[in-house]
């Protein structure tokens, strides 16, 4: 399920530099959710400059840095690693693309399992379907 997704003035960075930080976002969001790194989704969205605003002054006119970034976690995992995840992607974003940590915003959103879809069926579904298989792989009971 993880999915993250930086929005970024058009222009500002480097595609080297934009590459760096989606493999290295992908390998971080593995690593602190335990997850295979082929369910990671990590993406840039970028805007124009005269379509972002900072204060009252488009960036168009200020060149100010505007880095947001969203990303979304199913209900149950530890806080902490939502907490991980916010101050990694932040590290992440002052160290491939050079921007001000002050000027870096982001935001978590926590989906049910019943709310989320992989291959058009809900995660709660996909999720018992995996225990189920361990359950039967190891030849433990299936409650």
């Amino acid at each position: 399920m993880p999915i993250l997704t930086y929005h970024l003035v058009q222009g500002q960075h480097e595609d080297d530099a934009l590459a760096a930080l989606l493999i290295r976002s992908a390998v971080l969001f593995a690593d602190v959710t335990e997850s295979p790194v082929d369910r990671i989704r990590v993406m840039v969205d970028e805007r124009s400059p005269q379509r972002v605003c900072v204060g009252d002054t488009l960036v168009s006119e200020s060149g100010a840095s505007a880095p947001f970034f969203t990303f979304w976690l199913m209900k149950g995992r530890p806080i902490e690693q939502a907490h991980r995840l916010l101050a990694g992607f932040t590290d992440l974003l002052v160290d491939t693309l050079g921007v001000e940590r002050s000027s870096i915003r982001g935001v978590v959103t926590m989906v049910e399992p019943e709310h989320w879809a992989i291959a058009g069926i809900p995660a709660s579904v996909v999720r018992q379907r995996e225990i189920d298989a361990r359950a039967a792989a190891s030849g433990g009971s299936v409650s």
